[in-house]
C-alpha cells in the first residue's frame, strides 16, 4: 500500500511538476492569469513573482519526491545530496514569490491569509530542515522535509481540491476561498502522522 501511495505521489509531481511550461504555449488569457484584474498584470513585480513562483515550484515538485526513500538516499547519497541543494534553492525562491502573490489573491483575506500561511510555513520548514542537516541532526532533517514537501505538493492537492468542489458546490469563489487552505493543511496534518515515529532506517 505505502509503494502504491508513493507512486502515485510521483506520478502527480511529475506531471504537475512540468505544469508551468503550458504558459509558454498557451495564451496567457486561458491561463490562471485571465482571472487576475489589469492591475495585478501590469504590476512587472508581481509578474516576476508569478513566474519564479511557478517555475522554481515546478521544479521543487518534480526533484523533491526523490528525496524520499532509504534504499536510493543510501545507495547515492551524493546525488540525494545535489537534488537537496537544488530542492531547497528552489523552494526558498518559490515560497517567498508565493508569499508576495498572496497579498494579491483572489477573494480577498480569507483565500489570502491562506495562501499567505502555505507560503510561510513551505519556507520555515524547508530552512529548519536546512539547519538541521548542517547540524547533523538527520531525523529533524527528515521531519522538516516532508513538512516542506507537504506544502510542496499543495500544488497538486489545490489542482485535485479545486474542480472537485466546483463541480459539488457550483461556486468557484467559495470553493477557491476553501481551496486555500484545503489544498495544504490537511497534507501538513498527514506530515504530522507521517513524522510523529519516525526513525532513521539504517
Amino acid at each position: 500500500m505505502r509503494k502504491l501511495l508513493f507512486i502515485i505521489v510521483c506520478i502527480f509531481a511529475l506531471l504537475i511538476g512540468v505544469y508551468p511550461l503550458i504558459y509558454f504555449f498557451v495564451d496567457h488569457k486561458n491561463t490562471f492569469l485571465g482571472s487576475k484584474s489589469l492591475d495585478v498584470l501590469r504590476n512587472q513585480i508581481w509578474r516576476i513573482a508569478f513566474f519564479a513562483h511557478i517555475i522554481f515550484g515546478g521544479i521543487s515538485l518534480f526533484i523533491g519526491w526523490r528525496q524520499f526513500g532509504s534504499k536510493f538516499r543510501n545507495k547515492y547519497i551524493r546525488i540525494h545530496r545535489s537534488i537537496g541543494k537544488v530542492y531547497v534553492v528552489s523552494v526558498l525562491i518559490s515560497s517567498v514569490a508565493a508569499i508576495y502573490m498572496g497579498f494579491y489573491a483572489n477573494g480577498g483575506v480569507i483565500s489570502a491569509t491562506g495562501f499567505i500561511g502555505l507560503g510561510l510555513v513551505w519556507l520555515v520548514t524547508t530552512l529548519l530542515g536546512l539547519v538541521a542537516i548542517r547540524k547533523g541532526e538527520v531525523i529533524k532533517h527528515k521531519r522538516f522535509m516532508i513538512y516542506s514537501y507537504a506544502c510542496t505538493f499543495a500544488a497538486v492537492t489545490l489542482r485535485l481540491w479545486f474542480p472537485l468542489l466546483q463541480n459539488i458546490t457550483h461556486n468557484p469563489l467559495g470553493s477557491y476561498l476553501a481551496v486555500a487552505w484545503l489544498c495544504w493543511v490537511p497534507n501538513v496534518l498527514v506530515a504530522y502522522f507521517i513524522t510523529r515515529n519516525l526513525r532513521i532506517e539504517n
